[in-house]
């Protein structure tokens, strides 16, 4: 099973009220690792992210980050490097596709390619739901996480629920 992994608004929470905390990395980082948001990005999410792979699940960054993932977020949060989806150049007739639907799900859903997957995304909606849905042949769970929180307990209570269980039968 894979699991999608976005950063900003997932990992690094933005648009709180209040001050994020500030966290230090439980151990030395290579100088590669640095960027500006890193300090709001607990560490201890690491080994719960671990954790999801200790399920049998395959880790696979799903963001804009791209390569700086493995560069600077992987570092931070003991991670090994991960997989990374290469996202496309966007082509094809305006209008083709469903209004609403987030650029990544189609890449997602190719990735995929029928195999079990969350998706863990602060953009996810019904209509990304809907159509991977009706183009995904495998099970799907299309978790939103609030960009406000990032990752919280309850998030990785309802993974873990979905993946332990072996994932349900559509996209939701």
């Amino acid at each position: 099973m894979l699991v999608f992994l976005d950063v900003d608004g997932t990992l690094v929470p933005f648009g709180a009220d209040r001050p994020y905390p500030r966290y230090e990395p439980a151990h030395p980082l290579p100088e590669s690792a640095d960027h500006p948001l890193l300090s709001r990005v607990d560490p201890g999410l690491g080994a719960r992210l671990a954790g999801l792979a200790g399920l049998g699940c395959e880790l696979v960054w799903a963001t804009t980050w791209l390569d700086d993932a493995n560069a600077c977020l992987a570092p931070w949060l003991g991670l090994p490097a991960l997989p990374v989806v290469d996202w496309p150049d966007e082509g094809g007739e305006p209008g083709l596709w469903p209004r609403g639907l987030h650029w990544k799900t189609r890449p997602l859903v190719a990735w995929a390619a029928g195999r079990p997957f969350v998706w863990v995304d602060d953009e996810i909606s019904g209509t990304d739901r809907a159509w991977v849905a009706g183009h995904h042949s495998g099970p799907a769970l299309l978790h939103r996480v609030d960009h406000r929180h990032g990752l919280t307990d309850r998030d990785f209570a309802v993974l873990q629920e979905w993946i332990t269980a072996g994932g349900g039968s559509a996209a939701r």
